[in-house]
């Protein structure tokens, strides 16, 4: 592709809209054109982050300014509960890749038991493709939800070994742990350090509004109720997240099954690495990559297994997935602009 494509992004002073500025400004394809604020306009973008160098970017602007008219693709990288006023004005307009919850969810009462009733277009949640690309590449379109980070730590390994039915649809448990960006800009630091130590806490055991997101998508590839537990944890890392899975395997599989089935998934997709040895994987080996690795371990117990899933949730969990989806909807190479 010769032309370059305009793009948008609002919200583009949090941290995932910062890490959106960044990816796209390696990106051969893409040029930025508006960078939308809620209150700071007329600021450069490197005095959000100076690391952010390039001159050729244009101010802030205010989010509700946007012209759709002046790009070829809107990214909303919003809270819920603010994108869809957004998606409304936007829709069939222009693309528009959404970065918060308010697409994901196929059902209303679901979104508003655990996100509210402030939505302004709950008629177009089934317009939205879900953008997790391992799995529904060949759906993305003008529409494009970006699944949340923690969702996309877990279903990247579950959702191949359910439908293969390697393992039970019971009794799953999933341990997660993110670095604290994943709370956004407004998350206190004191939560995390003082002038002694640095803190770890779980939060919202059971309770996680992520968990509405992982089901759905678990029961749907399943075509039946999945039973699983969900512990998230805070860690005193800014970016990273491990999700440590526990399953049960099917009646007279192996955890060679297992190993065959990854081994497959890290073949025939470009950001998935499955480590077969025992070189570590850790959260220094998916910072600041698009990358989700995976490893398995042995349980005390031949019917079960023990997952680990590794991602950077600043990117391949929020803003490196949806350029991930941007790239493929449009054509191009998937990993054009992301580290792998």
């Amino acid at each position: 592709m010769s032309k370059k494509l305009s793009v948008a992004i609002l919200g583009s002073t949090g941290y995932v809209g910062l890490e959106l500025v960044k990816i796209l400004l390696k990106h051969q394809n893409v040029k930025i054109v508006f960078l939308g604020t809620e209150n700071t306009p007329n600021t450069s973008i490197h005095k959000f982050d100076n690391s952010i160098n390039n001159k050729d970017l244009p101010l802030t602007e205010l989010n509700k300014d946007f012209n759709y008219k002046k790009a070829d693709t809107v990214f909303l990288a919003l809270p819920h509960g603010v994108s869809n006023k957004y998606v409304k004005q936007y829709y069939n307009k222009i693309q528009i890749i959404d970065l918060s919850a308010d697409f994901r969810l196929n059902d209303f009462e679901i979104y508003k038991k655990n996100y509210g009733d402030h939505h302004l277009c709950p008629n177009l949640l089934n317009d939205f493709t879900y953008g997790l690309t391992e799995f529904n590449r060949d759906k993305l379109n003008n529409n494009i939800a970006v699944p949340g980070c923690y969702p996309t730590s877990v279903l990247i390994p579950l959702l191949p070994l359910l439908s293969n039915k390697l393992i039970k649809d019971t009794n799953i448990i999933i341990d997660s742990k993110s670095g604290y960006s994943g709370a956004g800009k407004k998350f206190d630091l004191n939560n995390i350090k003082n002038l002694n130590d640095y803190n770890f806490f779980n939060y919202n055991t059971n309770e996680h509004r992520h968990i509405c997101e992982i089901r759905q998508e678990l029961e749907k590839i399943n075509n039946s109720e999945v039973l699983f537990s969900f512990n998230p944890h805070i860690l005193p890392n800014f970016r990273g997240m491990m999700s440590t899975i526990y399953c049960d395997l099917s009646y007279d599989v192996k955890e060679s099954d297992i190993m065959k089935c990854f081994q497959e998934l890290d073949n025939n997709n470009y950001f998935i690495e499955f480590f077969v040895n025992t070189k570590k994987a850790d959260f220094f080996s998916v910072q600041n990559t698009n990358k989700c690795i995976l490893r398995l371990f042995k349980h005390y117990n031949n019917s079960k297994i023990i997952i680990v899933s590794l991602i950077d949730n600043l990117q391949k969990g929020a803003a490196g997935q949806a350029i991930q989806c941007f790239n493929l909807s449009q054509g191009l190479e998937e990993n054009i602009g992301l580290d792998g």
